[in-house]
């Protein structure tokens, strides 16, 4: 592939990463991401179909995306999802095939996912009580994500990790137990602190926690953690490990942005692509999908969303605009 070919913004960064979200829609309420009721779903016909994420996917592949992450909204509520994991898991250039879900419904598709073609998959676990789940979640199902987690490893997926997020005056008793479960289960955690994509818009700075507070309660309970090896810069997490050699992440977009090395993009469930969770601005992949557009077009909009994207989210900046639109929109 010539330096042409790849996709490189006007900071140097060069984009291998695909986040593709296939519905916005989801099985439970988590406040940091949802409305609690008549949440504005779009109607289904605007969805991209599998066909047309698989055509954007290929486009991208012969642009030097290698790593695809699948996400929502809740993913597992897209029907028929292993078809669509199947098709990607075949794209040329593709050797990274990941997705994140709430895990209410992976103990029922876990098998079909891994068969399909699924290789890693990130799990968010905020709470190991059922009180506290349904606080954050607005619905119960803290045992269906248990029994999730435990069906995915006996599927044998390459790599499972939780994802936490820590919000201040809910989570912090949840740290301790949190690392405890993951560490007997041989899990990866990675803490993630409370971003601004609430769609009820009640984020504020003093609710988040932040990861080196994370990292302090940690060390009091189990040792000092120690910097982990680092194989992919562009990763969002810190990685560090414990005494006995167990990892443990953190992901502090707020206190400690990591744009700097940031590779990915991302397409919307309706395919919309946006070069960040905070843009402000989306480029149109579906009016090509669904007209008589050409794949050198569907390039042409990708290489135009990686070539505007900013030097970073803009979240530690004066006069930082939230996205209008929420996480379940935007896809995680």
């Amino acid at each position: 592939m010539t330096t042409s070919q790849i996709l490189v913004d006007s900071f140097g960064r060069v984009h291998t990463n695909l986040r593709i979200s296939v519905t916005d829609r989801c099985n439970i309420r988590c406040f940091y991401c949802m409305p609690h009721e008549d949440a504005p779903f779009k109607p289904r016909r605007e969805l991209l179909t599998f066909e047309e994420i698989e055509r954007f996917v290929r486009v991208a592949a012969a642009l030097g995306v290698r790593k695809l992450r699948i996400t929502g909204g809740e993913p597992l509520v897209r029907h028929e999802l292993p078809k669509l994991v199947a098709k990607l898991a075949a794209v040329p250039g593709i050797d990274d095939l990941a997705m994140t879900t709430n895990g209410m419904l992976l103990a029922q598709q876990a098998a079909a996912l891994k068969q399909a073609g699924l290789q890693r998959l990130n799990i968010s676990l905020d709470t190991m009580r059922e009180e506290t789940f349904e606080r954050i979640a607005r619905r119960r199902g803290l045992d269906q994500v248990l029994a999730g987690i435990a069906e995915a490893q006996v599927q044998g997926f390459r790599r499972i990790r939780l994802n936490a997020v820590a919000i201040r005056g809910i989570t912090e008793d949840e740290i301790v137990p949190l690392a405890e479960f993951a560490r007997q289960h041989d899990l990866e955690l990675r803490f993630i602190e409370f971003m601004p994509l609430d769609a009820e818009r009640r984020w504020q700075n003093d609710l988040v926690l932040p990861g080196e507070e994370i990292r302090a309660r940690l060390e009091a309970e189990f040792g000092p953690l120690t910097p982990a090896e680092r194989p992919d810069p562009s990763q969002p997490a810190l990685d560090y490990r414990f005494p006995d050699g167990s990892l443990i992440g953190f992901i502090n977009p707020v206190s400690e942005p990591f744009c700097s090395d940031c590779n990915r993009l991302r397409i919307t469930a309706e395919g919309q692509v946006r070069n960040c969770l905070f843009s402000t601005v989306e480029w149109d992949a579906r009016a090509i999908l669904r007209g008589d557009g050409s794949d050198d077009d569907l390039a042409a909009v990708i290489r135009a969303c990686v070539g505007a994207k900013k030097p970073g989210h803009g979240l530690d900046e004066p006069g930082f605009l939230r996205p209008q639109r929420a996480m379940f929109q935007i896809g995680g």
